[in-house]
């Protein structure tokens, strides 16, 4: 079992196999965005992840193409609602909606 580390408010949670980041940012009790229900049709819940990559998922055609209408996204970008554990490496998340005021 890996742990996942959330910033910037330094929270941490257990991770379970299958799971999606979303689901655990949740879980820790972290507000994030996410107004499709983990549809990958608003890309509201766009996070980077900043270690442990290796330990989640790859991205989906689907997830792709909804990150290519996003501003600001990089080569860690993921939607937290797609991206799903996969592995015991320790993952860290950075989530984006804290300087909007979220």
């Amino acid at each position: 079992m890996s742990i996942l580390t959330i910033q910037p408010s330094g929270k941490t949670i257990e991770t379970r196999e299958g799971a999606s980041l979303l689901e655990l940012i949740m879980e820790a009790g972290e507000a994030i965005m996410h107004k499709c229900g983990g549809n990958a049709q608003c890309g509201s819940c766009h996070i980077f992840v900043q270690a442990g990559r290796k330990s989640v998922s790859r991205i989906g055609a689907e997830e792709n193409a909804r990150l290519d209408t996003i501003v600001g996204v990089g080569s860690k970008s993921r939607l937290a609602c797609q991206a799903k554990v996969t592995g015991e490496e320790d993952i860290t998340v950075e989530l984006l909606g804290f300087a909007s005021g979220l």
